[in-house]
Parts: C-alpha cells; sequence; structure tokens
C-alpha cells in the first residue's frame, strides 16, 4: 500500500482543523479553492460550498464525508494531491493569508468547474467598446413624443424591473422572492451557484460565515 495515500473514511467524521481558502481569477471570473489542515493531515478541498466564502484562514470543525486521491493535468504536466469531500462544517474566526501563505497555493491551479465539465482553459475574448450614445433633445410640444427608439421612459424602466424580476426567479428558483436571510444550496451546479452569489452581492447581501446564509445589509441599496 502507498503511504501517501491517505486513508478513504468509511463514515463521515468530524475533525477540528483550520481550513485555508484562496481565491484566483480564471476565464470563467474567480473562483475558490481550499487546503484543510487537520490531525489527520492536509487535504485540498475544491467542495461547491467554498465558492461562497471570501479568501483566508478559517478556523473550525469539519465533517469529512471521503478522502480521495485526485490527478489532473495541469501546466503541461500532472498534478497528484489528496481531497477531501466535506458533508459540513462549523466556523469559529477568520484571519486574511499572508503574502507566503497566497503564494502556497498553485496559480495555475484548475477551476472545479472545468474540471467537472472536462474542459480545457481558453483565451476569454474581450468585449469591444460601445461608443456613448448621443444625448437626447426632448420636443417643446408636450404632444409629440420625440424619444428615440431604446431611451428608456417610465414604462420601459419598468418592463426592465419586471425583466430583472423574472430574471432573478429564473435564477433563485425556490428561494425567490428573497427573504432577509437566505440559505443557498451548494448541491446545484456551480455555474448557478456562482451566479446566484453574484447577483446577491448586487442585491445588497452579505455571507455570515459564521451562520452560513446571506443577510440582506440595511445599509445597503438593492440593484
Amino acid at each position: 500500500m502507498d503511504s501517501t495515500v491517505a486513508p478513504r473514511a468509511a463514515s463521515p467524521i468530524i475533525v477540528p482543523g483550520q481550513l485555508t481558502l484562496r481565491t484566483i481569477r480564471g476565464r470563467n471570473g474567480p473562483f475558490t479553492v481550499g487546503r484543510l489542515t487537520t490531525h489527520l493531515g492536509v487535504f485540498e478541498v475544491k467542495d461547491a460550498e467554498l465558492e461562497q466564502y471570501p479568501e483566508g484562514k478559517y478556523d473550525g470543525e469539519f465533517v469529512i464525508r471521503y478522502i480521495y486521491p485526485k490527478a489532473y493535468p495541469t501546466g503541461g504536466g500532472m498534478r497528484f494531491e489528496i481531497r477531501a469531500n466535506l458533508d459540513g462544517m462549523t466556523l469559529s474566526g477568520i484571519d486574511k493569508l499572508s503574502r507566503d501563505e497566497a503564494r502556497g497555493f498553485v496559480s495555475q491551479d484548475v477551476d472545479p468547474l472545468d474540471e467537472e465539465l472536462g474542459t480545457q482553459a481558453v483565451a476569454t475574448p474581450t468585449a469591444t467598446p460601445q461608443p456613448a450614445p448621443a444625448p437626447v433633445q426632448a420636443s417643446s410640444d408636450p404632444l409629440v413624443d420625440t424619444t428615440p427608439f431604446g431611451v428608456d421612459t417610465p414604462s420601459a424602466t419598468l418592463a426592465a424591473s419586471s425583466a430583472a424580476d423574472s430574471d432573478d426567479a429564473a435564477l433563485f428558483g425556490l428561494l425567490w422572492p428573497l427573504a432577509e436571510s437566505v440559505k443557498l444550496d451548494s448541491s446545484i451546479d456551480r455555474r448557478t451557484l456562482r451566479a446566484q452569489i453574484a447577483r446577491l452581492g448586487a442585491l445588497g447581501y452579505a455571507l455570515d460565515f459564521k451562520s452560513q446564509q446571506w443577510n440582506r445589509q440595511p445599509d445597503l441599496q438593492a440593484a
């Protein structure tokens, strides 16, 4: 038996430890990778649940579902690591990463989304800047509507708001309409989860890492 391979847990176990999270910017946008340090060893963690948490070091207790070896191509070669799959966690504190700790993560780390989809990294196309629209000249005659096509009017603004609500309803599903506190389901596909996280931030929610739920912030205006 290879002594470098950690034993696979027969059933979930709870261990104290520290989870270090690093945010890396990839072609799909920022993604999060983790490293769990426990008395059992040090394990890489790529669970979708981690997408919600900001970069840092989290102390707490972790429910490890299983441990397994993983090899994947990166940078023209192969990387081998021991991963832990979490079944839950209770976090008690957070500290910032030092520069050395941040450098301890592989900058070419594969986005878990690409790994799940089995895709290869490609260059992200650059958007072509569009010229600014010309200023709108209003008519002095109240009976003549000179508003150009495509310019927002009160009715157009209302329609846009309704469209945004419809998009949010489709994005959040059973969670819509959103309550003051929202608990995301990390078992959904990772791309949708990332979209939900980004939208919650835009709507004025912030993550409470101890309760592991998003709370609406009273000082912020919803987008």
